[in-house]
């Protein structure tokens, strides 16, 4: 085991995780063709669309953020059922757990001092644990990806294989923004709670703000600041990747990967 954290901590971080991502990628694919079954009486009626329209615009604008999207066709059903909550959701509980115990998770189990006798370094270890991270997230979000392009072609959704494409990395990236800050907090602190806590608790607040800045003035200014903006505010399932858009969602992983790295190297580990 030593000689396997000395040649990858990644590696080894990849293989303890192998049955959580099994588990987690099976769900979504199974969630995936769920919501593919239904989609054929839905789109046979209209009632679906005409919910959807009935609905407060500050109730629709907080699930869609604003954009018009015809909900009646294939991109338009996987945007309102899967894409503006289940999805994000399901990614980010995975990175942000997976964030939480890179670091502050083998603390709390005391195993962290058996890593760090070998000839790692703190650095290594946490970017190491960082591209672990980054692998499992991107794994989750492909096998979303390659069921939606299966099951949403055999029930005739109409759905662009490279925007679906288009979409995953937006999501991935989404969650790699979360999974970041519960490592960098987890880093800085030792204590799992308090990073699962912090990576929670910016994912509501910036998605409200996503949300609710379509008809709140003052928080207009602040949408373009949200994960969740860079997530879906330029509609990827209908018009493709946004270079920008995943600029600042790999700056922002990137950023807080250094905070992590400063944090560990800096800090006293717990007896």
């Amino acid at each position: 085991m030593v000689m396997t954290m000395r040649h990858s901590v990644g590696v080894k971080t990849l293989h303890d995780q192998r049955r959580s991502l099994v588990t987690w990628s099976t769900s979504v694919v199974l969630l995936v063709g769920m919501y593919a079954g239904f989609y054929p009486s839905f789109h046979r009626s209209s009632a679906y669309s005409d919910v959807i329209n009935q609905m407060p615009k500050a109730l629709r604008d907080l699930f869609t953020a604003g954009i018009g999207i015809d909900f009646s066709s294939g991109a338009g059903y996987v945007y309102m059922e899967m894409l503006s909550f289940m999805a994000p959701m399901l990614v980010i509980l995975y990175a942000v757990n997976a964030g939480a115990n890179a670091i502050a998770g083998e603390e709390e189990q005391h195993t962290l001092d058996l890593l760090l006798s070998t000839p790692v370094s703190r650095t290594r270890v946490t970017v190491e644990k960082a591209v672990a991270l980054c692998a499992g997230v991107l794994a989750i979000a492909t096998a979303m990806g390659i069921a939606l392009v299966a099951f949403g072609a055999a029930a005739d959704m109409g759905l662009d294989t490279g925007n679906v494409a288009a979409t995953m990395v937006h999501l991935a990236l989404l969650g790699l923004v979360f999974g970041a800050i519960a490592l960098a907090v987890g880093a800085a602190t030792g204590r799992v709670g308090v990073a699962r806590g912090a990576a929670a608790l910016v994912a509501v607040v910036t998605y409200l703000v996503n949300g609710f800045a379509p008809n709140v003035s003052w928080i207009h200014p602040l949408q373009k600041l949200s994960p969740f903006y860079q997530y879906l505010g330029n509609d990827p399932i209908r018009h493709g990747i946004s270079l920008t858009s995943v600029g600042v969602a790999v700056a922002t992983a990137a950023v807080l990967a250094a905070i992590a790295v400063w944090s560990f190297r800096r800090r006293d580990l717990a007896a």
